[in-house]
């Protein structure tokens, strides 16, 4: 079984809750007494409806909308998926032209069929667009937002990973220079010995001139050797070696001892190749200052053993006296450029708790035939991604800062649109619901009760009546209050002349 498999089911599973949901108002609408047989047709079309809109949602998402208030047409109650997919259309899009292209779409045709082919009243068209604006555009701007955030998010992980990789890259590099100087120092001295002695050759008195050319050669090539030594490793060095010249494991712990910490040492490094030497001084060095930093007066054991063409050092302290470990040491630089030193030697490091105190086990091969080989240039030496390539963190900085203008542009968006969406409407169903259905207050003072109704100069629409309905007999009028425009007017005849007269809203 994949790791596909698992996240395919759990994906089929949310789909079909989300059918679920969405068909329970469908299906309650259509079942609750008093039902009849004709019911069902509809009700399977709807569902059906719903469940291609869930099925294509994933990969049409604003097809999967266009569905769903088109299926709000036939079955009201259909209504209430508008929102789920406009918020899950937000979501899945990448870009948002073709959302704003898909709901002027529908508000363009909605009112052209609303308005001019079936003559549906101004206050029916509002509410029809109220409900495509907060049922459809202001979910889709909500799931546009949380995707931003998703996305701002997953740029905010990656610059933090592209930052750590860095700084790890960098205490490669630092941690390489100072083995650089160090190779510097053993081979010059070396190279300088070879030197010493060819020039000493080539004073020999029984040597015959040819010899003499010869070792006057070798002198002249070691030195050029040695000077070319010294400017390579002369642009990587960052500083000088800490290791004082002959210090050992146990001159290490001697220091400590004097500074007052507690320190068993058990073997020592004696006649260890330079490398893994050097590699195990540094080993006990980096522990001990640990144990000193985070660890105070708890008492360290230094254990240096060779097995098998292995040397294995392991620095363990105690838990300190005054309480546990404030935080793991490895989150310093320090152990990483003493992993990066271990590495290179050919060797592994291990650093972690134990016993309620710290543990720094390094293992180092004796006889490495590649000595401080060539980095790998996917190694890590957290065990994490590869080493960064060139740019990588300025590329991540600059995705962040691109997510995070994208979030906040959605932001205000989803802030500003509805309420933007919202002023528009208005203005476009104020005229539409005053157009011919205006009574002033002066034209209404000038009514007089009994006279005939074509003789009063109406208006030639009416408004439409309050929520309590209308009387028999009564008609309604506005006086063209903003933005609404709702029956301020009553008025109500008998035998074709005014009979009564009244305001109704303030």
């Amino acid at each position: 079984m994949t790791a596909v498999e698992p996240r395919e089911r759990q994906r089929r599973a949310g789909d079909l809750l989300l059918w679920a949901v969405l068909a329970a108002p469908v299906a309650y609408g259509r079942l609750t007494p008093p039902w009849h047989a004709d019911e069902l047709p509809p009700l399977a079309a709807a569902l059906a409806l719903l469940g291609t809109a869930v099925w294509i949602g994933r990969r049409w998402p604003l097809v999967a909308v266009l569905a769903v208030v088109a299926g709000s047409l036939v079955d009201g109650n259909v209504v209430f998926a508008i929102p789920v997919f406009g918020y899950l259309a937000g979501r899945r899009s990448e870009r948002a032209a073709p959302a704003a292209a898909v709901f002027a779409a529908i508000a363009v045709t909605g009112s052209v069929l609303n308005l001019g082919l079936l003559g549906t009243e101004p206050s029916t068209w509002f509410v029809l667009s109220s409900v495509l604006l907060f049922a459809g555009v202001f979910p889709w701007l909500l799931g546009r937002l949380r995707r931003q955030h998703r996305a701002l998010a997953d740029a905010g992980l990656r610059h933090t990973q592209a930052e750590r990789r860095a700084e790890v890259e960098r205490v490669r590099l630092r941690e390489r220079a100072r083995i650089a100087q160090d190779m510097h120092d053993s081979l010059g001295h070396d190279l300088s010995l070879i030197a010493l002695r060819a020039g000493a050759l080539e004073l020999a008195p029984d040597l015959s001139p040819a010899h003499r050319a010869a070792a006057g050669e070798l002198r002249a090539s070691v030195a050029a050797a040695t000077e070319r030594l010294h400017d390579v490793i002369g642009v990587l060095r960052e500083e000088r070696t800490l290791r004082p010249a002959g210090e050992t494991v146990a001159d290490v712990v001697d220091g400590a001892r004097d500074a007052g910490m507690t320190v068993d040492l058990r073997g020592d490094e004696a006649e260890l190749p330079p490398l893994p030497a050097h590699a195990v001084h540094r080993v006990v060095r980096e522990a001990l200052t640990n144990a000193a930093r985070y660890a105070p007066g708890a008492p360290v054991t230094v254990e240096v053993a060779r097995a098998e063409g292995t040397v294995t050092v392991a620095v363990v302290n105690a838990p300190p006296p005054t309480g546990p470990l404030p935080g793991p040491p490895s989150n310093g630089s320090g152990l990483l450029a003493l992993r990066e030193r271990v590495r290179l030697a050919g060797g592994t490091l291990d650093a972690g708790p134990r016993d309620g105190g710290w543990a720094v086990t390094a293992r180092v091969p004796l006889d490495r035939a590649a000595g401080p080989g060539t980095p790998d240039a996917d190694a890590d030496p957290l065990g994490g991604a590869g080493v960064p390539r060139r740019g990588e963190p300025g590329d991540a900085a600059r995705r962040l800062r691109e997510a995070r203008r994208r979030a906040r542009r959605s932001l205000l968006v989803a802030i500003g649109a509805p309420t933007g969406l919202a002023l528009v409407l208005a203005l476009v169903y104020y005229p539409l619901a005053t157009a011919g259905a205006v009574l002033d207050r002066p034209g209404y003072e000038r009514l007089r009760l009994g006279e005939p109704r074509d003789a009063l100069g109406l208006p030639r629409r009416q408004a439409d009546p309050p929520a309590t309905g209308a009387a028999p007999g009564c008609e309604f009028y506005t006086d063209g209050n903003f933005p609404f425009a709702q029956a301020t007017w009553r008025l109500c005849f008998a035998g074709g002349r005014l009979v009564s007269k009244e305001q109704i809203a303030p």
